[in-house]
């Protein structure tokens, strides 16, 4: 599904988890705008999906940007956790893993952050 995230709504949080649930993988990894990811990390932590590890990254900076987008580093950066988390929902970003519902995105800075 090619949409901006701020267009998603429950029909496409549902494509998301069938697509997770029916996957054969133990490993995805989904690339997301971020201003809905947390909503879609949430979604799928709520839909309790067992023995995978999901990943969900993006980039604050528009890959139509060029150079300046950080998009190629996070997915390299999700690419490397994926390998790593124990099975759950995370979200990755700037070089850090979260937890998917232990996180927020920072719109002021431009970062997600660490929340309790």
């Amino acid at each position: 599904m090619l949409i901006d995230s701020l267009e998603m709504n429950n029909f496409h949080l549902q494509m998301i988890q069938d697509s997770c649930l029916e996957s054969k993988s133990k490993l995805i990894l989904i690339t997301h705008g971020t201003d809905k990811m947390t909503d879609t990390a949430k979604h799928l932590i709520k839909a309790n999906i067992q023995n995978k590890v999901i990943v969900i990254t993006g980039a604050m900076i528009p890959y139509a940007f060029g150079s300046s987008s950080d998009g190629f580093f996070n997915l390299g950066s999700a690419l490397s956790a994926l390998q790593n988390l124990k099975k759950g929902v995370y979200i990755n970003m700037h070089g850090q893993t979260f937890k998917g519902d232990k996180v927020k995105k920072d719109t002021e800075n431009g970062v997600f952050k660490l929340i309790d």
